[in-house]
């Protein structure tokens, strides 16, 4: 539809990687969902759905004895938008157990990419102008209750090390390498709980920038560039976006 009326579109899971400019977005908005949250184990393969919520595959496949995903707790968005961005956290990422997807191009066909043919980066893989709907990820085998014990103490490690409950658009930064992290650096800098407007960063966590109450998508934009300028310039490091800045 929005190929015939010249529209742009884009595509969305959970919106947990993601800024949207106050202008808002000037086109077709597709929200990758319920009918798309597929969920199936063969033998130790995993068919999930695009819109499925990843924290919900990640106890459901450590409820049933496999291992892969339980580290993925933690991430607030959908398999298909975790595939796409190769999301990850806690050592783990989706370009480890990701054996094929599916996926559908702008005008609609749709075709299986085996893995060997995805090239995955940290947050990035080359799929390209497309919507994920569908992946097989390979697991392993482990006991129910290790696994339950481990995503209780990466959780309990999340809420109290991350501003888990308070508006925000997840890690604002990729991490540079080295030994330092994008939170790190921010904090040596001096910025931790620097606030533009209402956008601020958080003092739990530097690398994110948290909604006070009354934040616009301005107010984080200037505390982006804030941020970056200060820590190119007092550590001669450029720090890359890790978050997607949509709209107009």
């Amino acid at each position: 539809m929005a190929r015939e009326r010249g529209l742009p579109w884009l595509v969305i899971g959970l919106g947990s990687n993601l800024l949207v400019r106050d202008g808002g977005f000037p086109g077709l908005v597709i929200r990758m969902g319920k009918g798309l949250d597929k969920f199936e184990m063969k033998g130790a393969t995993a068919i999930v759905g695009a819109g499925m919520p990843t924290p919900i595959l990640a106890r459901r496949t450590a409820e049933a004895g496999f291992s892969g995903v339980e580290r993925f707790i933690g991430i607030p968005g959908t398999v298909g938008g975790g595939i796409y961005m190769n999301a990850g956290c806690h050592g783990a990422e989706f370009a480890e157990i990701t054996t094929e997807v599916t996926v559908m191009d702008s005008k609609g066909k749709t075709r299986t990419i085996p893995r060997k043919q995805i090239s995955y980066k940290y947050r990035g893989s080359n799929l390209g102008e497309v919507i994920v709907l569908e992946a097989k990820l390979g697991l392993g085998e482990e006991s129910p209750a290790k696994l339950k014990e481990l995503q209780a103490k990466l959780f309990r490690w999340r809420k109290a090390g991350t501003p888990f409950d308070q508006p925000c658009a997840g890690s604002t930064f990729k991490n540079p390498g080295g030994n330092k992290t994008a939170g790190m650096l921010i904090d040596e800098v001096g910025l931790k709980g620097f606030r533009m407007g209402g956008a601020q960063v958080s003092t739990q966590h530097c690398n994110y920038f948290i909604n006070t109450g009354n934040a616009t998508s301005a107010d984080v934009l200037k505390l982006i560039d804030h941020v970056r300028k200060t820590v190119a310039k007092k550590t001669g490091i450029e720090l890359e976006l890790e978050i997607k800045v949509v709209g107009v």
